[in-house]
């Protein structure tokens, strides 16, 4: 990294670094989109500098290689991106987003999957538990696993379908058949896609 991003990468002295060595209890992956990356180091060199050209790396959508175990991490808290679902503007439609339930079934099971292959996920986390402001929608944008009214100024919230069938999977109550399952990333209302 400090050959790519050269002088802009803060230095730290041997004390500071032996300070922070060890000391993360885990890493956070908050992601919006999944994709593949390979060393791209070998490619030409962009005259203006900004993040992609720091970071030396080629993405892919699909994988054709094998991944490295070099950072594996001692734990994996997975955050992802939750789901933009379009059009519930009704309070009947983001109530009944049955959209959500699949998208949040397809991770538990994609979950479930790297538990089985391996993976030392300790924490799943959804976003987001309320409706909220989207920075690209605004209000338009349902995320949440509960309904908020932003017409109504007590702001009066309501479980929608999601917040049901979460609470029923964190109980036990339901299942996930991880041999039906669509990958997230491949579900028609992925943000960015």
């Amino acid at each position: 990294m400090k050959k790519q991003a050269g002088s802009r990468i803060p230095s730290f002295t041997k004390e500071q670094s032996e300070l922070i060595r060890g000391s993360a209890d885990f890493i956070g992956i908050n992601h919006y989109k999944s994709l593949y990356v390979s060393d791209g180091s070998n490619r030409k060199k962009a005259g203006l500098r900004d993040y992609n050209a720091d970071m030396a790396a080629h993405f892919r959508v699909s994988r054709n290689d094998t991944p490295s175990d070099k950072y594996a991490p001692s734990k994996i808290l997975s955050d992802p991106k939750g789901l933009q679902c379009f059009g519930q503007f009704d309070k009947e439609d983001s109530l009944n987003d049955t959209e959500r339930v699949e998208y949040l079934s397809s991770y538990m099971g994609g979950t479930l999957a790297a538990l089985r292959n391996g993976a030392n996920v300790k924490g799943y986390f959804v976003w987001s538990f309320l409706d909220m402001f989207e920075l690209f929608a605004g209000y338009h944008s349902p995320f949440g696993l509960h309904h908020v009214d932003f017409e109504d100024p007590s702001l009066p919230r309501q479980p929608k379908l999601s917040a049901q069938w979460y609470s029923k999977f964190l109980r036990s109550e339901i299942g996930i058949n991880i041999e039906n399952m669509i990958s997230p990333h491949e579900h028609e209302h992925s943000y960015y896609q």
